[in-house]
C-alpha cells in the first residue's frame, strides 16, 4: 500500500510538471497534437500507478519524452507556418454573408445540425444574421455578426461612459484579497469600515465584490438558522 501511495504521488507530481511545461493552452481547448499528448500521458501515468511490477521509470521516461516532443513541436509551429498547418490544420470559413458553405461543411465532416448547435452556443439562431463564421483549428466556432445585428456599444449610442475598473472580488469566504483592493484604490481600512457598516467582521463575509467606485455587493456567511445579504 505504501508503495502504491508513493508511486501515485510521484506520478501525479511528474504529470503536473509535464503539463505545466507544455503551457497553459494544454488546459483549454486542445489542438490535435495536444490532445494526443494528453491522452498518452494519462495512459502512461495510469499504467505506472496500477502495475507495481512495472518500473516507474518505464512511465517517467516516455512521459517526459512526450512532453519534450510537444514542446519542440510548439516551437517549430511558432517558427514555421507550414509545419503549424500540417500539425493543426487551418481555420475554415463555414458562413459568409449569411450563406452557409456546404462544401466547407462536407470537408470538415460537419453536419448542419452541428453548425446550428454551435451557433446557438453563440446566441445566434438564424445563420442570416452572421457576417462571417469560421471553424478554428481547435474545433471551436468564431462568429462575427452582421453590422446591423451586432450589439451596440455606448460609443455607438453617443453615450458618455464613466471610467471604472471591472468589478472584482474583495473578500471570498472570509479571505481578504489584498491585491484586488489595491487595484481598485482601496485598502483594509475601507474594507473594515464597509464590514462595520453592515455590522459584520471581515471574516463573517462570504462574498464582497466591487470596483473603484463606492458601489459594492456584500453577502454574509449563512449561519445554521438564518442568512442575509446586503448591497451598498
Amino acid at each position: 500500500m505504501k508503495l502504491l501511495i508513493v508511486r501515485t504521488v510521484l506520478i501525479y507530481l511528474c504529470v503536473l510538471f509535464a503539463m505545466r511545461l507544455m503551457g497553459k493552452r494544454q488546459l483549454g481547448e486542445l489542438q490535435p497534437e495536444e490532445l494526443v499528448s494528453t491522452i498518452l500521458i494519462s495512459n502512461l501515468a495510469s499504467i505506472s500507478i496500477e502495475s507495481e511490477d512495472v518500473p516507474i521509470t518505464a512511465s517517467l521516461i516516455p512521459l517526459f519524452l512526450i512532453a519534450a516532443m510537444e514542446l519542440f513541436g510548439s516551437i517549430l509551429s511558432f517558427h514555421s507556418q507550414k509545419f503549424s498547418n500540417l500539425m493543426a490544420g487551418r481555420p475554415k470559413a463555414v458562413i459568409q454573408d449569411g450563406i452557409i458553405d456546404q462544401e466547407a461543411l462536407r470537408t470538415l465532416r460537419l453536419t448542419v445540425a452541428d453548425l446550428m448547435e454551435a451557433l446557438r452556443g453563440k446566441d445566434i439562431f438564424d445563420p442570416r444574421l452572421v457576417s462571417y463564421a469560421v471553424i478554428e483549428t481547435n474545433g471551436s466556432l468564431s462568429v462575427a455578426r452582421k453590422p446591423d445585428q451586432d450589439t451596440p456599444t455606448l460609443a455607438d449610442l453617443k453615450v458618455e461612459a464613466k471610467q471604472a475598473n471591472a468589478t472584482v472580488p474583495f473578500v471570498l469566504d472570509g479571505q481578504i484579497l489584498e491585491e484586488n483592493l489595491r487595484w481598485c484604490g482601496k485598502d483594509r481600512a475601507w474594507l473594515e469600515r464597509t464590514a462595520a457598516a453592515n455590522t459584520l467582521l471581515p471574516e463573517e463575509i462570504l462574498l464582497l465584490v466591487g470596483n473603484d467606485t463606492e458601489d459594492y455587493f456584500l453577502l454574509k456567511k449563512e449561519s445554521r438558522h438564518h442568512s442575509g445579504s446586503q448591497a451598498g
